[in-house]
């Protein structure tokens, strides 16, 4: 009986505590509460970062066997120079919002894997021409972003590029063409595109 009748007292004073906090309360709960802010940005970033390793876009994107296989093959994987481009730096925004929407984009990717949608080469073969017009869209409609990071025409000497490059890369500053609207296929084979041609 003493207990249930100091519950209701209890209770009413931790009413009272949660109506007028004293400043100490206050300034404890602002302090846990930054520290945890701190803690989850930080944990939060971090696995963001994780996840935008090649390691993590090979295990879990169904690519190993298809699309990493023919980029291993091109200049963006091995060159004189020695700078790579990995699968983050062309699919992946660096700024931060464009990196959390293509994030959520890349969700039903990890679907596809799941369900076996295309995890047999003849599979993948069958999507890949889907799925390389939503990539050229995305890209195109942020102006080849990833491309723009290490490629920007304002800094490129047209005199120290070969004769065609330089008239095309000239051409397409006049026309407002963007890298992937003639960079199809610059990293991985392009998809058979007969179904476009015909116009299906």
């Amino acid at each position: 009986m003493d207990k249930l009748t100091r519950k209701p007292g209890m209770i009413k004073r931790l009413w009272q505590w949660w109506r007028r906090p004293s400043r100490l309360a206050l300034g404890t709960l602002l302090l846990i509460g930054f520290a945890a802010g701190i803690l989850f940005w930080g944990g939060f970033n971090t696995g963001m970062e994780m996840s935008n390793r090649e390691e993590f876009c090979i295990g879990c994107h169904e690519m190993r066997n298809n699309v990493y296989e023919e980029y291993m093959g091109t200049v963006h994987y091995n060159n004189r120079s020695g700078v790579r481009a990995t699968c983050p730096d062309c699919h992946v925004p660096h700024e931060w919002v464009p990196k959390m929407i293509r994030k959520i984009q890349a969700s039903k990717e990890l679907y596809a894997k799941a369900f076996g949608l295309i995890d047999t080469p003849q599979k993948f073969d069958d999507h890949r021409l889907a799925m390389a017009q939503n990539e050229w869209r995305r890209m195109k409609n942020n102006n080849s972003q990833e491309c723009r990071n290490c490629h920007n025409f304002d800094y490129m000497d047209f005199s120290a590029q070969k004769t065609v490059a330089a008239k095309m890369h000239d051409e397409a500053v006049k026309d407002g063409k963007t890298c992937i609207d003639c960079h199809k296929g610059i990293a991985h084979k392009l998809p058979d595109m007969r179904e476009v041609e015909a116009g299906f």
